[in-house]
């Protein structure tokens, strides 16, 4: 089951008021990137794909946290029967199937931990985790990133990035604009898109 697009609006709106910060225009500009991808492959559901890419931080309602945000997302979901949303809440962080490559603390309890190892086992990845991981790197809370740059900024940041994930990222940008047979920059509308306020 899906929230609908008012819904899912709704509830990051709330999240803001627990936790404001840049994850709310982040979460805009993936669902924007999301929305219009889904759009130009023709065979998505482009709601979905925009409430999905809205949704996949909602975990960040939950405060200030790394590998954390995956496991509240997750849970938060499950408790509103939001299925659909729990699972890209768990997969979009894991681009390979694995949490050996987060980047981020692992500022979790080893009960939940046991729990995001679990269900990601559980997990057949399908076009819709795909394309939320790779809006998750599109998306700056100012707008639509190049890919590369954002990686090289996480890089910076955190004193490395996995090459399995920085690979898994640019086949993803190479499937995805094959599939629309287009460049990703200009679906995604690089140059002019800016998220507004929520």
């Amino acid at each position: 089951m899906l929230p609908t697009r008012e819904e899912a609006l709704k509830l990051i709106r709330d999240g803001l008021l627990f936790n404001p910060g840049p994850w709310g225009k982040h979460c805009l500009t993936a669902a924007h990137c999301a929305e219009k991808i889904a759009s130009a492959c023709g065979d998505m559901d482009v709601e979905k794909a925009y409430i999905l890419g809205l949704l996949h931080d909602i975990g960040r309602k939950f405060g200030v946290r790394h590998l954390g945000h995956v496991y509240d997302g997750y849970v938060y979901m499950k408790s509103l029967g939001y299925d659909e949303v729990a699972k890209i809440c768990l997969t979009h962080s894991f681009n390979n199937h694995t949490i050996d490559e987060y980047i981020g603390k692992f500022d979790v309890t080893d009960e939940e931990l046991t729990i995001i190892k679990t269900e990601l086992a559980k997990t057949t990845y399908d076009e819709y985790d795909r394309l939320i991981q790779l809006c998750d790197c599109l998306a700056g809370a100012e707008g639509v990133l190049d890919i590369e740059n954002r990686m090289n900024d996480i890089k910076k940041r955190y004193g490395f990035y996995p090459q399995d994930k920085w690979n898994s990222n640019m086949n993803l940008k190479q499937y995805f604009e094959g599939k629309m047979n287009k460049d990703i920059y200009l679906i995604c509308e690089k140059d002019t898109f800016a998220p507004g306020d929520l």
